[in-house]
Parts: structure tokens; sequence; C-alpha cells
């Protein structure tokens, strides 16, 4: 029985996404995985190399999502799909160590459209020059679509749960401009603050920027939000508060800063960006993920004593692990050749009466009664 545990430890995971945010930081499991495949370092490496050949109609995807109507969808990724093969032959993956650097198809319909990340595990080398760092509040990822005179909500597996109106361009009858203008977003709602924390933008008043680096999409949308009146007050065509999160350099410098800060919501973790990654639909290891007492142990970094990096009863054990995984590790898991993924929200654990977890376990609905 003993050793049955320790093969069903070893090898059952919520996820087959490689370093998966769903499963413990490989660093800090107790027991090694199976699967042997490519570090996560060349894995960055592979993925930065892969964005540069897509050809990938990001237009035409952002308008179906604004527009629901995903006609012809089917063609649009067989042709990208030919183009890609004229350019490297047949054989569309990539298979070296026994890893396979899939190519992906943009997704149909609401479902497996966020870019979600992965725990981060080979620290890279130019953390400090190449990479942001975002504080994120605990909360549930949220598509946000904002389209026709209202404004969606939808979870990672594409339902809708909510429809209001808001102040985001397209988001309300009275600044639809005839449905030319759209908005898509990357969020976390926390239902305490009624708030939309905005994570990331891919498209902008009919203008998508999917195929834009991190650092110029988040300079976008802090631009943009800037200018947008009233997101950040609820009223009655604004039922609920869109703020954006700010973004920050990853030296050490500034981690300590920004862990020694005071927010108005509760952390839940640290998201760590390739400063020159698109928004890409699914996991990648260009996003990287860690919770704040991690950063010590993982990083290097000391941070300041704090609520933050204070590490919680079950973490008492991690040191000894990490330093025994301290050695770059080639055994993670491979990444679902399916594009699906397990996440319904960053990393935080169910909590018994907690105030979120009535909206966590919102049923889906088609249409919610709007406020105009």
């Amino acid at each position: 029985m003993d050793d049955l545990t320790r093969v069903l430890s070893a090898s059952f995971t919520v996820s087959k996404e490689p370093n998966s945010t769903a499963a413990p930081h490989p660093r800090l499991s107790q027991y090694k995985t199976k699967y042997s495949v490519l570090e996560q370092s060349e894995r960055r490496r592979r993925f930065l190399d892969l964005q540069k050949n897509k050809r990938l109609n990001y237009v035409n995807h952002a308008r179906r999502l604004a527009d629901g109507d995903w006609t012809g969808a089917d063609s649009d990724g067989e042709e990208d799909m030919e183009k890609q093969d004229e350019e490297h032959g047949e054989d569309g993956s990539v298979e070296e160590e026994g890893m396979e650097i899939e190519r992906r198809k943009l997704p149909k319909h609401y479902a497996n459209q966020l870019m979600l990340s992965e725990w981060l595990v080979d620290v890279p080398s130019e953390l400090d020059t190449d990479w942001l760092m975002v504080v994120c509040p605990i909360g549930k990822r949220s598509l946000i679509v904002a389209s026709k005179g209202s404004t969606a909500a939808y979870t990672k597996s594409g339902y809708c749960v909510n429809r209001f109106p808001s102040r985001l361009p397209g988001g309300n009858r009275h600044n639809s401009a005839m449905g030319k203008d759209y908005t898509i977003l990357d969020c976390i709602y926390s239902e305490v603050d009624r708030t939309y924390y905005i994570l990331d933008v891919m498209c902008w008043r009919g203008h998508p920027v999917y195929d834009c680096p991190t650092e110029f999409r988040f300079y976008w949308l802090q631009s943009k939000v800037l200018e947008a009146d009233g997101l950040s007050d609820i009223a009655k065509r604004n039922p609920f508060r869109f703020v954006s999160l700010q973004s920050t350099a990853c030296t050490a410098e500034a981690i300590q800063k920004a862990l020694a800060a005071e927010y108005s919501f509760s952390v839940d973790g640290l998201l760590f960006y390739h400063r020159q990654t698109h928004y890409t639909p699914g996991s990648t290891p260009l996003v990287g993920w860690l919770r704040p007492y991690m950063v010590t142990d993982i990083l290097g970094v000391d941070v300041p004593a704090g609520p933050l990096t204070t590490k919680p009863q079950y973490a008492g054990h991690q040191l000894q692990q990490i330093r025994e995984h301290k050695k770059t590790s080639s055994e993670v898991r491979p990444a679902n050749k399916s594009g699906g993924y397990e996440l319904e929200y960053l990393s935080t654990p169910y909590q018994e009466g907690g105030d979120s977890q009535s909206f966590l376990n919102q049923k889906p609905i088609s249409e919610a009664n709007m406020e105009l």
C-alpha cells in the first residue's frame, strides 16, 4: 500500500501541463515526476522562437470574440497551419530530447482564451533585465469581452457567468459606437471588492494587441485606462470597478519594495512575464508564478519580514526539499497536446467560509439582468 501511495503521489496530477500551478511547485514536491522533457529555460527559448514564426489572424480572432460569431474559424485555422507548414516543412512540430513543441491554433469560442503561467522553476539568468513582475490579488481569472453595448465575464472554460454594462469601450449602449468598439481583457475578479483587476489587455477599442510584446501591452493598458472615464468608480453604467494592476522590474530592489508595500487587496502571488512574450492562449513557460513566501528560496532574494513573506505552517519543511532539488531539473510533465488546461484560478486554495467562495462556485448563466 505504501508503494502504491508513492507511485500515485508521483504520477497523479490535476493537469498535464508542464509545471502547472494546479500542482505543487516541482522543487517543493516530495516526489519526482516520471516524465522527462526539456528543462524550462530551453522551452522558454523555443517558445520565443516559435512566436516569431507564427502567423495567426488575431484581427479576426478578436472580432469573433466580440461578435460571438465563429463562422469560418476552422478555415482560418487551417490557413494558418498551411502557412506554417510551407515555412517549416511538412512536419509542423519540433521533436527533440523527448519533447514536442506543438504548433498552437487559436482556441475557438470562449474556452481556453487566457494565457496562464507555469511555476517558475528554472530562474532565468536575465530575470532582472528581461522580465516584469505583477503582484496579483486573490480572485478568479476572467475573460472580459465588452461589445455591442454590454460586457460579459467568462470563466476559463468559456461559461458566461455575468453580463452587465461597463464604461469599457463597447461596454454599454452609450459607448458602443454601433458595434465598432470592443474590448477584450484578462482580469482577476475579486467579489469582496466588486472589482475586476486588469492583468493584461488583448484588444482595446477594436485594436488587437495579441502579437505585441508584454512591455508594450502593459504600457498601452495603463495609458488607455487613464484615458477612460469612471472605470474605477461603481455607478449605474459601471456596476463593477475596473482597476489595472501595476508591473515592476524584477531587480532585487524592486522585488523587495513590492513585497514590503501595502495593497488594497489580499495578495495571492506574483506573476513574472518575459518582456517579449506575446499574449498566447494556454499555459506558457514565458509567464512564471510564485507565492510571495517562495521568493527567497527560489529566487535567492532577501525579502523584508512581513505578512506577505511569512511562510505558512505547511511550508516549514520546504527549504530542505528545495536544496535537494536545487539542480536544474529536466523532469517536468509534457504539455497537453489538446491545448487544454485545468487552472480555474491562479493558485488560490479553497477556503472554508471565504468571501470569494460563492463566486467561485457560480453556475454559468446565459445572461444576467442588465442595469442601464
